[in-house]
This record gives C-alpha cells, structure tokens and sequence, in this order.
C-alpha cells in the first residue's frame, strides 16, 4: 500500500523532510520504513487525523502522521497573537456563575538555561481536532456552559502567551477543576511541539513540558 507520511518537530529535522510517499500494510511498518534509525520512546501514530495503533491495516492513499512525544482552539492553532479577552468573550454565558482563565507565558530561563524564544510546530489539522474532543469531555463532566482553548504556532517571544484557556460554568469549582484539567490534558494528547532556543542552542522539548 502508498502512504502518505508526515513528520513534525524533532522528527522532521532527524529525518530532513516533511512528507514523502512510503509502501506499507500496518501502521507498524512504516519506522521500519523510513530508515530513521531506533524509534523514539512514546511515538504516536495517526491516520488520516485519528491515533492509530500500530496493527492498523492501512489503504492506498492513507495519510500517517508519526506523532513525537509533544509539549505541552472556541479552538484556535494559530500563528497571530492570542487574547485572553477574546477567549472570555467566546465562553460568556448568562448561566455561568464564574468563568475560570489561564495564560501560559514564555519565560526567560528555562531548565538552567537562558531562553531567547520559542518556536511552537503544530499538526495543525488534528490539533483543533483533537482540543475540540477535550473541550467536548470537558463539558460533559464538569457540566459547564462553554470552552475557549488558543494556542500559538509559530516564534513565541519571551513574555508573550503562548496559550490561553477561558472556561465558564454555572459554579466556580467545576470551572476551575475544568481549567486545570485542560491544560495538563492538553499538553499530554494535542499534536503539538515547542523548541526551545537559548543562548548558543536549541531542543525540542517533550510530551508534558
């Protein structure tokens, strides 16, 4: 079977492309395939948009996408400056009794090091996709009026927000357990990588970060 393959963040370097054709039946054929070497611990896989396992078959013309260990929207993946206003404002609700916010921000120093930016790579397609799903469990377990998640692609300055989450519910603990909940679920399943770049050097840093 012709796939079609994608790479992202550390693995799009690795392998020095982004998407090329690969022959294979199962999702487990395709590392095998690429001649990358040993696969990196917590590989994902997702075909045409949806985690896959490996002992999926696969069809002519499937695209596979090989998810690294990502970092850790409405659902917005965009490249332009995010608002925490405008989060706000999309989850405002007459039945809401609070409306719980969280801004995720550059800092200076990272891991003993001097930060100068970020740079944010998203799979941007399933990303929306895969917060919506969050977004939908969210609000049908802590019953809350509405959900906004944005998140930045692209270089992210020092200081600048990186993420904003704006949650609204008719009591205030169901939006605040929702908003801690959204931001710990988010950096752990979203198909979404930051490299960090200091003084000197750079890494792509890992699922949970």
């Amino acid at each position: 079977m012709s796939v079609h393959v994608r790479l992202f963040a550390g693995l799009r370097e690795r392998a020095g492309w982004s998407s090329r054709e690969v022959e294979a039946r199962t999702v487990g054929d395709i590392w095998p395939a690429l001649g990358l070497g040993e696969e990196p611990e917590g590989l994902l896989y997702a075909v045409n948009r949806e985690y896959a396992d490996r002992d999926r078959m696969l069809q002519d013309g499937d695209e596979v996408a090989l998810i690294p260990p990502v970092s850790g929207g409405a659902f917005r993946v965009t490249e332009e400056p995010l608002s925490l206003d405008a989060a706000v404002a999309e989850v405002a609700d007459e039945r809401a009794g609070g409306i719980a916010t969280f801004t995720g921000t550059v800092r200076r120093r990272s891991r003993g090091r001097e930060v100068t930016h970020l740079e944010y790579e998203a799979y941007a397609e399933m990303a929306e996709d895969v917060i919506g799903q969050i977004a939908a469990e969210l609000l049908e377990r802590h019953e809350l009026c509405a959900v906004a998640i944005h998140h930045r692609v692209g270089r992210v300055e020092i200081g600048e927000p990186s993420v904003v989450i704006a949650i609204s519910a008719p009591h205030r603990q169901a939006a605040l357990a929702a908003c801690r909940e959204a931001i710990d679920t988010l950096k752990e399943t979203v198909p979404l990588w930051k490299k960090e770049v200091y003084e000197g050097g750079e890494e792509w840093i890992g699922r949970g970060s």
